[in-house]
């Protein structure tokens, strides 16, 4: 539900970009700008309030591994352990919406380096949780600080935003790991 549910709000922002794009409205740059992933526009305060945001939910997040590492158990186990599944996934879904939202209003979209983040974490070998946490974060802040420099110097003195180069990389990646998984 939560995968679809995603979908339909993507499709529904997607429509209205159309609508502003088509409009001619002259803060179409600034939209365009944002719903690439650019860096350009963010400023000393916004980087400041997400670093402090990171790092205040990276401290919360150790308190959640006892739930993350029982969670993949399944309902059963996991409700037979104790965990109240309704209070559990909703204080997890808050504590993923807040830097989401924070990243997403300072930067946009950055759909590619949330994605390839954890899945590289993973292919490092880190199967626990609070390793996987910190090194999809640190791996996270890394592709993004190199797509905004590779984005910076590719085509210079033009620039490719961030969260486009993530996406151009980032898709193909996707697209040969499930064609290497049907195999």
């Amino acid at each position: 539900r939560l995968l679809l549910s995603g979908v339909a709000v993507a499709t529904i922002a997607s429509a209205f970009s159309a609508v502003m794009l088509a409009s001619g409205d002259p803060r179409l740059d600034t939209l365009i700008g944002w719903l690439s992933g650019s860096t350009y526009r963010a400023t000393a305060s916004d980087a400041i309030i997400a670093a402090v945001t990171a790092t205040a939910l990276l401290a919360i997040m150790p308190l959640t591994i006892r739930w993350l590492e029982i969670l993949p158990l399944g309902e059963a186990a996991s409700r037979g352990l104790g965990l109240s599944l309704f209070r559990v996934r909703a204080i997890l879904l808050v504590l993923i919406s807040v830097p989401t939202t924070i990243a997403t209003l300072v930067i946009g979209p950055l759909s590619f380096v949330g994605l390839m983040a954890p899945h590289l974490a993973r292919m490092l070998g880190l199967q626990r949780a609070l390793p996987q946490l910190f090194a999809s974060a640190m791996l996270g802040g890394m592709i993004l600080v190199s797509a905004d420099w590779a984005g910076r110097m590719l085509i210079f003195p033009w620039q490719i935003p961030a969260g486009l180069l993530a996406a151009l990389v980032g898709g193909p990646y996707f697209m040969v790991l499930m064609w290497k998984g049907r195999q």
